[in-house]
């Protein structure tokens, strides 16, 4: 798959019009909504699954990680069975799976079922985000690369902001399987965008699925995605037991869940153009200071989470994480070499082996006993633990001679 060079986005973003990439980029930021309305949507929804399938909260737990699983499975094996597709099309299969793939997760009928059909609309999670964030990079301005790439992430922050909140509304009103029939239409809707305003691009030479395992196989790249897996973890540690936290520790009835939500949906708006911004500047260096700002947030999350008024500011401040999203997914793109589009998908899934390791750990805290907030503790570790993997990278990017592209 090709390396996109900073002469390649100078020429696209030249023969591009400014309103046609607004359209390019307006279709796959409603993809990225889809996307991030459906993988969060289960921990708005967890009460409401746990009368439904007659499981306890760390069980729904589990179907997040079955998601996240999805992701980390798809993300890399998309990637390298997709690369001899244009971009277009590719993005056009993915899309159109995701729609089927939630349209199966509305219709589950028991909790196998249900864990299944999350494993599966997982698989094209991580490979839509990073053909996405290629295309954007492609048609955007060499200088602007971080904001092109905040711009897709958009769709998912957004989803956590409104997408997540209306998700979970429906599922108190009307019932939660009509949340993933929502997400499924908004899919529909993102295929007809994409056919409609994204131009058919040119089939380039496929590499080799080992040539192109090679290229990623570099310790960077490995870096990279071990800061995201084990560092941003602290984060869904904290946001898939948000609801039961807020009824149990809180003191609120489940009408507050959706505004506790809003909450880290708007820290992740906040935090995705944060990044883009900080990247753009920083570049790498941008990761230490997200990571000890997320960690003193999530320490002090156990407790504010006894009041409602002081609950809702720390998860804006605790979703302000999101900006190590744009971050990563940016660097990854300087130190993939030839591996681009298999690096910019397994992004995903590393932030989603962290939407996996989150859960997983939350659910042993709250399980041994140490009670809803834990998760603030946990999550604040994991976060340090980030911070050690990034003082590894940054020795690793030092070395004189290591090849590695010159905008690192």
């Amino acid at each position: 798959m090709e390396t996109i060079s900073a002469l390649e986005t100078t020429v696209l973003a030249a023969t591009v019009a400014p309103r046609h990439r607004a359209l390019i980029l307006t279709a796959l930021t409603l993809g990225g909504f889809a996307i991030g309305t459906s993988e969060f949507s289960a921990m708005g929804l967890m009460p409401e699954m746990v009368k439904s399938f007659g499981v306890s909260e760390p069980q729904v737990g589990h179907i997040i990680s079955m998601y996240a699983l999805g992701v980390v499975v798809g993300a890399p094996l998309l990637a390298i069975l997709g690369g001899r597709l244009p971009r277009r099309a590719l993005l056009l299969l993915l899309m159109g799976f995701y729609a089927l793939g939630n349209l199966a997760s509305a219709s589950a009928p028991d909790y196998l079922s249900m864990m299944l059909a999350r494993f599966v609309a997982g698989l094209p999670h991580g490979a839509y985000f990073g053909v996405a964030a290629l295309a954007a990079v492609a048609i955007s301005k060499p200088e602007e690369r971080g904001k092109a790439v905040s711009l897709v992430m958009f769709g998912l922050t957004i989803a956590t902001l409104i997408g997540n909140p209306i998700a979970t509304w429906m599922g108190q009103t009307i019932g939660w399987r009509w949340a993933f029939v929502m997400v499924s239409s908004v899919a529909v809707a993102t295929v007809a965008l994409i056919a409609a305003f994204m131009p058919r691009d040119k089939v380039e030479a496929p590499k080799h699925p080992l040539e192109e395992l090679r290229a990623f196989n570099r310790l960077p790249v490995w870096q990279a995605l071990a800061i995201g897996a084990v560092g941003f973890s602290g984060l869904f540690c904290v946001f898939s037991y948000l609801a039961p936290t807020m009824m149990q520790v809180t003191q609120v009835s489940a009408k507050w869940i959706p505004l506790g939500l809003a909450g880290f949906g708007l820290g992740g708006v906040i935090g995705n153009f944060l990044g883009g911004w900080l990247f753009d500047r920083l570049r790498f260096r941008a990761v230490p200071a997200i990571l000890l700002g997320a960690a003193a947030m999530l320490l002090l999350f156990p407790l504010a989470a006894g009041s409602l008024w002081t609950l809702l500011p720390i998860t804006i401040a605790v979703g302000m994480m999101g900006a190590l999203g744009p971050v990563l997914q940016t660097h990854l793109m300087d130190v993939a070499g030839e591996a681009q589009t298999l690096a910019a998908a397994s992004h995903h899934a590393a932030f989603n082996a962290a939407n996996a390791l989150g859960p997983w750990l939350g659910g042993m805290a709250i399980s041994a006993g140490w009670g809803w907030t834990s998760t603030g503790y946990v999550g604040a570790i994991t976060a340090l633990l980030g911070m050690l993997i990034y003082a590894w990278a940054a020795t690793t990017l030092r070395r004189p001679k290591l090849e590695i592209c010159e905008a690192c």
